[in-house]
């Protein structure tokens, strides 16, 4: 959704395939932490006004080491004001989020919607990709942004190999309310199962990922409301005070993957469809939200040139803007999952002396804070403030040319 608006912001004409969002999104417990660039992007596409209301401030990060280890590391609080930012971005509940992008793109005149059950095959032509939809409509475009998950089939059309592995480990995801204030702070308790993290959402409400050995999250989800929030309630150490009412309950298996290539045959990846990675570090749909203003760049490059939209040169130069930034925070929430569910000695002392030294070096802390807030590059346009109105005068100049 969000690389169909950014491609219709550029002047692209977007044809948008799959099933109705709101059906999918309509049971999502889940909750994204959003930075700073991201929020720009959903502002210049048209739907942050409505998703602001529901969505709560992130101020700071806050990391406790609860793995029981011999050198138990500091608590570490992280701050947007230590860089000079009122906020690191907002937590935005996925299901909201979904639907104001699907109402945008329905209200969008670039953007034409096929409704499918689903897209049964796809061939790359030289000239042309070639979609065929279970009704049997067949629709053809210079380009396919391929959204369609980690088992994409535009990407397995592309010819692009991924490399997967699983953890032994699932997410809880879910809400909950709570006596106590959170005072706009996330708060992660690393665990020798995994990460338990707490995020801010309006009031005196929180998301919750708590990851766990599969069996352990299997028999957490699977408690009642009162049982679950007994264990809750201990996991949390009184932070949050009392808990209260607890919404639906949902277990996501943990599994990485990474793409080949980011982009070729006619075929970018977006999203899931070109990596994976576990809930830490609020990384992952920020990542995705980096593609889809990546490719809109990378598009309306083509356009000003009047050059194939989906040629090599276009699906080279995305795969080229993507790579470092996904596969170094693939690489370095894969070492911080790893390390919490190492049993070695020296992991474990190596992992506290490194909080130890984040909390007392501050230079070090801020490299850390921006190197996880912003891209590894240049941001995307629609990233920027003002970046749909550069956009939108580039596209006037273009036509009055």
């Amino acid at each position: 959704l969000a690389a169909a608006l950014s491609l219709a912001k550029v002047g692209a004409e977007v044809a948008l395939v799959g099933p109705p969002t709101p059906v999918a999104a309509a049971t999502d417990t889940r909750t994204a932490a959003l930075f700073n660039g991201s929020i720009t992007l959903l502002e210049n596409l048209g739907v942050w006004r409505e998703l602001e209301p529901v969505s709560a401030a992130l101020k700071g990060i806050r990391i406790i080491d609860d793995t029981g280890g011999l050198l138990r590391a500091p608590e570490v609080l992280f701050e947007a004001r230590e860089v000079g930012e009122r906020l690191f971005g907002w937590n935005v509940p996925n299901a909201p989020l979904a639907m104001a992008l699907w109402e945008a793109a329905k209200r969008d005149k670039r953007i034409t919607i096929v409704e499918t059950a689903r897209v049964e095959h796809v061939e790359i032509r030289p000239d042309v990709a070639v979609a065929r939809t279970a009704e049997g409509e067949e629709l053809r475009a210079k380009l396919v942004a391929a959204a369609d998950g980690r088992r994409s089939i535009c990407r397995a059309a592309a010819g692009i190999a991924t490399t997967t592995w699983d953890y032994d480990q699932a997410a809880i995801a879910t809400r909950f309310e709570h006596s106590r204030p959170h005072d706009g702070i996330s708060t992660e308790f690393h665990r020798k199962s995994g990460p338990f993290t707490v995020v801010p959402l309006p009031g005196l409400e929180s998301g919750l990922v708590w990851v766990e050995r599969p069996a352990i999250a299997k028999r957490l989800v699977e408690l009642d409301e009162d049982g679950f929030r007994v264990v809750l309630e201990t996991r949390l150490q009184g932070l949050l005070g009392r808990v209260g009412a607890i919404g639906e309950r949902r277990l996501f298996p943990l599994m990485g993957l990474t793409a080949e290539a980011y982009g070729r045959s006619r075929v970018v990846l977006i999203g899931e469809a070109g990596h994976v990675i576990p809930p830490i570090g609020a990384q992952g749909l920020n990542l995705g939200l980096r593609d889809a203003a990546t490719v809109a760049d990378c598009v309306a490059e083509a356009m000003a040139r009047g050059e194939d939209v989906g040629g090599p040169e276009v699906t080279r130069h995305y795969h080229e803007r993507r790579k470092v930034d996904v596969e170094s925070r693939i690489m370095a929430v894969d070492i911080l999952n790893r390390t919490l569910l190492s049993t070695l000695l020296p992991v474990s002392l190596l992992r506290g002396f490194g909080m130890h030294l984040i909390r007392s070096f501050g230079p070090l802390k801020k490299a850390l804070i921006r190197q996880g807030l912003e891209p590894s590059g240049p941001r995307p346009t629609l990233m920027e403030s003002g970046g749909a109105a550069m956009h939108m005068a580039t596209e006037q100049m273009q036509a009055s040319a």
